[in-house]
């Protein structure tokens, strides 16, 4: 194996069959890119599948009010209905085993000045489980928390952009910032991955919000999670049976699709799931078409060049070579060209996929990255293949008697 003249042989042959050394790499190198570029396009689509569900937990529920399309005990079709926190504790008390963390929101749109500094805002006012269903990541100070609700305090939690907006570099916790006219502490500072209008919102009290600016206790939107261990037909009965309470507290027709809208992500995540999994089966198979491909490549290509070499092969046996050295050389010849060529596919292709990455976000590819490890696995059943594919024929060729391969045209 570690022969110097062995291996002197068998780059002085490489070297020598230049052609056919190149068409013999170029199939391994070809198969191995078009691999490497397959499994880095499926990885973007995943990533971009993933990246929906970043700003919020699988397990969360959405619940929305809208109006009656449906007459029904006295309420006209047309009706707005409202949610408010009544709804939400109802909630809260008939399902206390399913639910995990629930919280009402209320959405507004105001001026917020500090200093000279004026721009204009999103506002939710939220209770303190909404950390926990919009899962963003707190880098300075605190929430809201259960005082703030219950003593109706004027406090505020702002994204990362609207602290650099008002703020710049300046230490955010702690200033007052004035919101309609009414000045609210800042007591946190929050980002959210991949969301830059996420981090334009700031948090206040609900209980603050529906005093301050409503004077009633209606709320936009009831957000809650629910037990990971439910099944998904358990989470689908779940949502079914918040709908029918709501519908049944709020008088609305069981057959009104638009007074009451829940939304649950598990349907959306099941159904990412089953895309990723059909995609990931395609391309599968695919790439293994590919290797596929590649394997027949080679193996056609030994073929021709055991038979191209049985005068060489005839003269070996004739100054004294062996069958079993004869099956080494070809072999050895092969898996280096293989190793070789399948390096250089690697190289390109995962310099292709870092070079095209950020163009492919239009096509909805977002940061294609490829496993290396079963780049490598691609590359050694190449290589393996090869072996298989050079064996039999050198095999073959090594048994052949010397004038039989001296007389080959």
């Amino acid at each position: 194996m570690f022969d110097r003249d062995l291996w002197g042989e068998i780059f002085q042959s490489i070297s020598k069959n230049k052609l056919r050394s190149i068409l013999s790499g170029f199939t391994i190198a070809f198969a191995i890119l078009i691999f490497t570029l397959l499994f880095g396009i499926s990885n973007g689509l995943q990533n971009t599948f993933s990246s929906s569900f970043v700003n919020n937990t699988p397990n969360a529920i959405y619940i929305y009010s809208g109006r009656t399309s449906i007459p029904y005990k006295g309420n006209k079709s047309g009706k707005r209905i409202r949610l408010s926190n009544k709804e939400m504790n109802y909630l809260k008390r008939h399902n206390k085993n399913k639910i995990d963390h629930i919280s009402a929101q209320v959405f507004k749109n105001f001026n917020v000045t500090y200093q000279d500094k004026k721009n204009s805002y999103s506002i939710t006012a939220a209770q303190p489980a909404s950390q926990f269903i919009e899962t963003f990541k707190l880098s300075k100070g605190r929430f809201i928390n259960i005082p703030d609700i219950n003593q109706k305090e004027k406090i505020a939690v702002i994204g990362r952009l609207v602290k650099e907006d008002l703020f710049k570099t300046k230490n955010a916790v702690g200033k007052y910032i004035n919101l309609q006219g009414i000045s609210f502490k800042i007591v946190g500072i929050f980002n959210k991955e991949g969301d830059d209008n996420a981090e334009r919102i700031i948090y206040i009290p609900l209980s603050t919000a529906q005093v301050l600016y409503a004077n009633n206790d209606y709320v936009d939107q009831i957000n809650l999670t629910y037990n990971k261990n439910m099944s998904y037909p358990q989470v689908e009965a779940f949502s079914k049976s918040i709908e029918d309470q709501l519908k049944e507290i709020l008088v609305v027709s069981p057959k009104d699709q638009g007074a009451i809208r829940v939304r649950n992500n598990a349907e959306a995540v099941k159904e990412t799931n089953m895309i990723m999994m059909v995609l990931t089966l395609l391309i599968f198979f695919i790439g293994f078409g590919t290797l596929i491909a590649g394997i027949v490549g080679i193996s056609n290509i030994m073929i021709y060049v055991v038979s191209e070499r049985n005068k060489e092969l005839g003269v070996r046996k004739v100054l004294g070579a062996s069958p079993k050295s004869i099956v080494a050389l070809i072999l050895l010849e092969s898996i280096t060209i293989t190793s070789i060529a399948g390096y250089v596919g690697i190289l390109i292709g995962i310099g292709s996929v870092n070079l095209i990455g950020n163009s492919l976000e239009q096509y909805f590819i977002t940061n294609p990255t490829v496993d290396t490890s079963i780049i490598i696995g691609a590359m050694i059943t190449l290589v393996i293949s090869g072996c298989i594919a050079g064996y039999v024929p050198a095999k073959r060729a090594s048994k052949i008697k010397p004038i039989v391969a001296l007389r080959d045209e």
